[in-house]
């Protein structure tokens, strides 16, 4: 773990959470968020661009911004009850959760654990997370105006090839099709957004997804021959471009006054009929729970 102080004090300023901030869209919303003052806590997976990222954060951020970085697998959900500890003993509260890591993968690959990686570290990593986080979030809320407090979680129009989820095959263990287990675990993250709203909304809470577009990130790179022929062969918009949305979600009026919602370039779309199933939205959430609860740990 790469972390710039050690204490919990963060001098009154609003703290994000982002995962996913070494590389791409989390770490042009994590550069963007601190140019505003805003105490940013990132996390990435790999230690070189971990520390290339928090150079180009800290570039950007006033002089006084507090700026930790957390290494964590999110596949790997012992890593990640770990990283929340760590997150935990950081801060006393958290004003945004930013769940933007993911990516796909060309084959299936199994993690010690046992769950399939773009299922795990899409998807379920990122449900343990937030639950484990849930805490810092909700001391947050009790602070803060009703709906300042969020967690956005970046989702994909690829949502709507999927047409809905297995639950004999959850995780696609069998005839594993990487960019169908990618629509999957883009579908399974509106599903979260859904539940974790209604879960949420008492607290004032507000929970939102969103698609950034297509986008020229080091995601291409990881993805299978035909993923990364179709994506190179669309209009791809930059990192900064695809984050927009984000830090507009984390920090405009406006989104704070719904919950559960799915935007694209500022604006509320629609998503598919899968991702309207309140059926599958609950039983994704008991299956999510059953994965979780089988590392020791995390449950």
């Amino acid at each position: 773990m790469i972390q710039a102080q050690a204490t919990k004090s963060h001098a009154g300023g609003r703290v994000a959470v982002i995962t996913g901030a070494s590389s791409g869209i989390g770490l042009a919303a994590a550069k963007a968020l601190a140019s505003q003052g805003w105490r940013i806590i990132g996390t990435g997976r790999d230690e070189a661009r971990i520390a290339s990222a928090e150079s180009q954060i800290r570039a950007v951020a006033p002089a006084a911004a507090r700026l930790d970085m957390v290494r964590v697998d999110l596949a790997l959900l012992s890593d990640t009850v770990r990283a929340a500890a760590s997150i935990a003993a950081l801060t006393d509260r958290i004003d945004v959760l930013i769940n933007n890591a993911g990516g796909t993968a060309k084959e299936r690959v199994l993690t010690e654990e046992g769950n399939e990686t773009t299922f795990a570290a899409n998807h379920l990593g990122h449900f343990v997370l937030t639950d484990r986080l849930l805490p810092l979030l909700r001391a947050a809320a009790a602070r803060s105006a009703r709906g300042s407090t969020r967690v956005l979680n970046t989702s994909s129009s690829a949502h709507e090839y999927a047409p809905g989820l297995k639950w004999d095959d959850l995780q696609m263990m069998q005839n594993f099709v990487p960019i169908g287990a990618y629509c999957n675990v883009k579908l399974m993250n509106i599903l979260f957004t859904r539940a974790l709203a209604e879960r949420l909304a008492g607290d004032g809470i507000v929970v939102h997804a969103m698609h950034p577009g297509a986008v020229d990130t080091n995601f291409i790179a990881r993805a299978d021959e035909n993923t990364q022929k179709y994506m190179r062969g669309q209009p791809l918009l930059s990192a900064e471009e695809a984050a927009d949305t984000l830090v507009w979600l984390a920090t405009a009026a406006e989104p704070g006054a719904s919950t559960g919602g799915y935007f694209h370039q500022r604006k509320a779309i629609q998503t598919s009929a899968a991702a309207n199933d309140d059926a599958a939205m609950r039983r994704l959430w008991e299956e999510s729970e059953k994965l979780a609860a089988r590392v020791r740990g995390s449950g």
